[in-house]
């Protein structure tokens, strides 16, 4: 009898302990992903990454002239058209000026009023002079001396004159500076952004940060970012498809516009731990032809370039 329960009893205990091990070792369940991964339906394809700005790039809004700002006539999102203001500056200290050179334009037609009679009186007299029948009457001397009046007179008005054209350009240069002081759109387009208010300084000449971006958007464009090591893949006129990061079942179709002519520096990092700092990129622009949704300006794409179009010798020279 202990032969048989020994051996049966081991056999139970053995049971028992694998029943454990198998309910205690933790489950691994396959999960599908919250979002698709990106995937593109060209069958030979360049990946890359774009970011969308407007078909008339970002314009950078700039002051020619530095001051606080008195008031912002626009806000985020609004359309505006080319020539409309946008802003506007303390014009005060030039009001000022403009008064001053008005009043020196005032001062400069009396002194020519003045200097007109004096022409006039200086001028009769002379010609009385020159009329007197007796020379004897009036001495070489004197008719000498209301001649150089005469000249002297003529000189105060031109003088006069002069003074006038002086105070009138002086004037206009104000009145271009109070122009000036109010920034208006370049283009037709949406306000992008806006970073200043009434009561804060504008600096003059463009800043790190912009204060004010305007940008056509009615034609949205792409600005696709190629690996120098592909860029012998992607042909002129190649078509590309777009996909929202984060959900790859939300997409655009674009179509090639240009190249931009110079490789550049590569800026936008995404941290991947192959990714090399020195990475250079050619840049594409692509339009947005169609899109699942509203796309926004600023907003990073992944993006897929057909590349069924290079041939065949040089997939396979690439490939040695």
């Amino acid at each position: 009898m202990k032969s048989k329960i020994l051996p049966l009893l081991a056999t139970f205990v053995l049971f028992l302990s694998t029943v454990s091990v198998v309910r205690t070792h933790p489950r691994m369940d396959t999960n599908a992903p919250q979002t698709a991964p990106p995937r593109s339906d060209f069958e030979v394809r360049v990946a890359a990454v774009g970011i969308v700005e407007p078909s008339s790039e970002n314009i950078a809004i700039a002051s020619h002239l530095p001051g606080v700002v008195e008031k912002v006539f626009v806000a985020v999102g609004q359309e505006v058209k080319a020539g409309e203001p946008l802003l506007k500056l303390d014009t005060r200290a030039l009001e000022a000026a403009r008064a001053e050179r008005l009043t020196a334009i005032g001062s400069a037609k009396a002194r020519l009023r003045k200097a007109g009679a004096e022409l006039s009186d200086v001028q009769n007299n002379l010609r009385f002079a020159e009329s007197v029948s007796d020379p004897r009457s009036l001495s070489a001397e004197e008719l000498a001396h209301r001649k150089a009046m005469v000249g002297i007179a003529l000189a105060a008005v031109s003088e006069a004159e002069a003074a006038i054209v002086s105070a009138e350009a002086n004037r206009q240069s104000t009145e271009t500076e109070i122009a000036r002081s109010t920034v208006t759109a370049p283009i037709s387009g949406r306000v992008l952004q806006v970073r200043i208010r009434a009561g804060e300084f504008a600096p003059a000449g463009p800043s790190v940060v912009p204060w004010m971006v305007l940008g056509d958007v009615s034609t949205l464009h792409l600005r696709v970012d190629i690996d120098e090591h592909e860029t012998w893949r992607v042909q002129p006129g190649a078509q590309a498809l777009a996909q929202v990061r984060g959900n790859a079942n939300i997409h655009a179709r674009a179509s090639f516009v240009r190249f931009e002519p110079m490789v550049v520096p590569k800026q936008s990092l995404t941290g991947d731990s192959t990714e090399r700092v020195d990475t250079r990129v050619l840049q594409a622009i692509y339009k947005i032809e169609s899109a699942d949704t509203s796309l926004f300006v600023g907003q990073q794409m992944d993006v897929f370039i057909d590349a069924t179009a290079v041939k065949p010798a040089q997939v396979a020279e690439g490939g040695k």
